[in-house]
């Protein structure tokens, strides 16, 4: 009893440190818009080397093309519709995305630090 008190405890402060993230914590989202056959924002920030979900909403009349070559991804996002994206841990770095459908507006990029 008084071992499960003392890891109580001990998972508690480390809940309270700052910094400090746990397994248990759920994966932090991106969010990331289409409008005016733009992404907005164009450039978004994780933390390398830990998994996060892209969370895209397509505010266009039409379809967009989420494509990353670096990231090997291409989700055709339907015009009114959100989807998640499920993104492995990044190696730090700059990794382009392209709107395929308006590739000469729609233009971003995730830089993991």
């Amino acid at each position: 009893m008084i071992g499960a008190l003392a890891a109580a405890l001990a998972f508690s402060a480390l809940a309270a440190a700052p910094g400090v993230v746990l397994a248990a914590d759920p994966q932090s989202e991106v969010v990331l818009v289409i409008e005016a056959n733009r992404f907005q924002p164009e450039e978004v920030r994780v933390k390398a080397g830990a998994p996060f979900v892209l969370v895209v909403t397509n505010r266009d009349p039409g379809p967009e093309e989420f494509e990353s070559r670096e990231l090997r991804i291409e989700k055709v996002i339907p015009p009114g519709k959100t989807v998640r994206l499920r993104m492995p841990a990044l190696k730090a770095g700059t990794y382009p995305f392209v709107g395929e459908y308006h590739a000469k507006t729609a233009k971003g990029r995730i830089v993991a630090e």
